[in-house]
């Protein structure tokens, strides 16, 4: 099997069910972020000594891709993304987030390697949210998956911050802005 097909040589692909779509579309944008998000995952993998944690990182790989397939497939009949997917990924970020010592302002990305390597998966993780909020808006999509790469940035932030702490590196304030973290809202108050 050739791994070339030249339909992207005119600026096309083929989608789920063999459609057609302009490389450049909402759709294919907004799984190609996803895509790129997976292979920064990955690269976190490779330097990760936490066998625990390769494999969650392995889960969420496979739970962008299952992503990536509901968003390419223009019959809308793919839903692999489901709320109990999301619920996951919440207690993954509420776990984590116990870790570190609270923060009442912004951290600059960085610390160890590893976190480094986890803040650009967030950075990532947030354009891919602005392309699926821009594919949705023109496009019937499964709302479960705008709801999971919106958790996905706030995931890999809440493990960068977990990880620092495991490895001695302390999170580096932003100290020129005031605090932005002060407020307590529950999720009833955000959902309604």
């Amino acid at each position: 099997m050739q791994i070339y097909t030249r339909v992207g040589d005119k600026g096309f692909t083929n989608v789920i069910g063999g459609e057609k779509l302009a490389k450049d579309s909402p759709r294919v944008n907004s799984y190609g972020e996803l895509d790129e998000l997976n292979s920064f995952v990955g690269y976190a993998i490779s330097i990760l000594d936490k066998p625990e944690i390769i494999e969650e990182l392995h889960e969420v790989q496979k739970l962008i891709f299952d992503c990536g397939s509901d968003l390419a497939d223009p019959s809308g009949n793919t839903k692999r993304i489901n709320q109990e997917k999301v619920i996951w990924l919440e207690n993954r970020i509420d776990f984590y987030s116990t870790i570190p010592d609270t923060v009442e302002s912004f951290i600059l990305p960085g610390g160890s390697q590893l976190a480094s390597v986890l803040h650009i998966c967030r950075t990532v993780a947030r354009r891919a949210e602005r392309s699926v909020v821009s594919f949705q808006w023109s496009n019937d999509m499964n709302p479960q998956n705008l709801k999971f790469v919106n958790r996905l940035s706030d995931y890999f932030y809440a493990l960068a911050r977990a990880v620092n702490k495991w490895e001695n590196q302390i999170d580096n304030l932003y100290d020129r802005g005031g605090k932005v973290f002060h407020n307590e809202i529950s999720k009833k108050d955000i959902l309604s």
